[in-house]
């Protein structure tokens, strides 16, 4: 792995900020409205401080909010613009883009379960493809790394659909762009989906979280 690819690169974070009704609501029931911020929160954090240990030229969260005392020291703070989601992820890719006109790799608040290396890893590819993608276990995608990025390749994409990945990645490839898969996970969405993630990250902040609820699986 190339050290030097991957500080040629920067980290892309959109998130909201973890306001009880605002966030995670498909966890309410089982969940109340706090607690499924409290999880938001945790995935948060675990995913802000993830981001922080990787050895990168800048690090960017597209915030819809405020930020909090979750936010680690380091990064650089961007309103997040647009409507649908599309146009909030290529508004997100666009701002990072004006910062600094580096590969940009960008995640969501959702996979708290993620690692350091995995990040580093997806870096690191941006220096032999144009573009680096992560699908989700529900038909989205986790992850998406872009080189030069261009809202052509988002914009008008179907969000929070079975087939969400599949499109993307194909409005990828159509673009004549080399694509670098990174492995499957799974975003938190439903009840099942925390379960899971906290299994798999069980000293994350998340997992706590999780355990600290009033929910019991």
């Amino acid at each position: 792995m190339s050290s030097h690819r991957i500080g040629g690169a920067q980290l892309l974070v959109i998130a909201k900020e973890p306001v009880p009704g605002k966030v995670k609501t498909r966890l309410t029931p089982p969940c109340t409205p706090r607690e499924a911020a409290a999880l938001a929160g945790a995935a948060l954090e675990d995913t802000l401080r993830t981001v922080a240990r990787v050895p990168v030229a800048r690090r960017v969260i597209a915030l819809d909010g405020a930020p909090g005392p979750w936010l680690p020291a380091g990064f650089t703070v961007v309103p997040q613009r647009g409507g649908g989601l599309d146009e909030r992820l290529a508004a997100a890719f666009d701002d990072a883009h004006k910062l600094s006109p580096i590969p940009i790799v960008l995640i969501g608040m959702d996979t708290p379960q993620l690692s350091a290396g995995l990040l580093a890893d997806a870096a690191s590819l941006l220096g032999s493809h144009d573009a680096v993608f992560g699908p989700a276990t529900d038909g989205g995608f986790w992850l998406l790394g872009l080189r030069a990025p261009d809202p052509d390749l988002l914009l008008g994409v179907p969000m929070s659909e079975p087939t969400t990945g599949e499109i993307q990645l194909k409005r990828l490839t159509e673009a004549g762009m080399s694509v670098a898969c990174l492995p499957c996970l799974t975003d938190v969405d439903t009840m099942a989906d925390a379960v899971e993630v906290a299994a798999l990250a069980p000293r994350s902040r998340f997992a706590v979280a999780l355990a600290g609820t009033a929910v019991r699986s």
